[in-house]
């Protein structure tokens, strides 16, 4: 049963004196996508994120961006970014400005050149490695080379045949 409030004029509603502000609106990074189905052979540049899971053939020049190869993904081709994952396969040279990820799924052939470089177990990488010295000039030089020797077949078969 309802009972009549008492007192109402003391409850006077007063409106709040906070001043609205705007929800501020951010957008999210965008990122350009090459999907499971697409094959592109050629050149391909661009100043956005780009995630390929499909196939590439050529060139891929992101100079200040990252570049995500996914478990689909198939690239042939040079590849020149800031940030490089690797999570597919790919056979070509890398050159990054700041940092190349190969992930445990993921399978690199070619050389690379970075200032950091993190290869997780059960990841493959063939080639060389530079690892080179960040935009910083200092009295002691911080580049290094890294190259892992795998001896050829004809290499191997020399070697036995020398007793060695």
């Amino acid at each position: 049963m309802l009972q009549p409030a008492q007192n109402q004029s003391a409850q006077k509603f007063t409106p709040p004196t906070t001043t609205y502000t705007p929800v501020k609106t951010t957008t999210p990074m965008e990122q350009a996508t090459i999907g499971r189905s697409v094959v592109i052979k050629g050149e391909i540049t661009g100043a956005e994120p780009l995630f390929i899971d499909g196939r590439v053939e050529g060139t891929i020049n992101f100079g200040d961006s990252r570049i995500t190869i996914g478990r689909n993904g198939v690239v042939e081709a040079n590849i020149s970014a800031k940030e490089i994952v690797i999570m597919g396969s790919v056979k070509g040279n890398i050159q990054c400005t700041d940092r190349l990820d190969i992930r445990a799924e993921g399978s690199l052939t070619g050389d690379v050149a970075a200032e950091r470089i993190s290869v997780e177990d059960g990841a493959f990488l063939k080639g060389s490695v530079e690892v080179k010295a960040g935009g910083q000039k200092s009295e002691h030089p911080q580049s290094h080379a890294l190259a892992k020797h795998v001896p050829s077949d004809a290499e191997k078969s020399k070697s036995a045949a020398a007793g060695v």
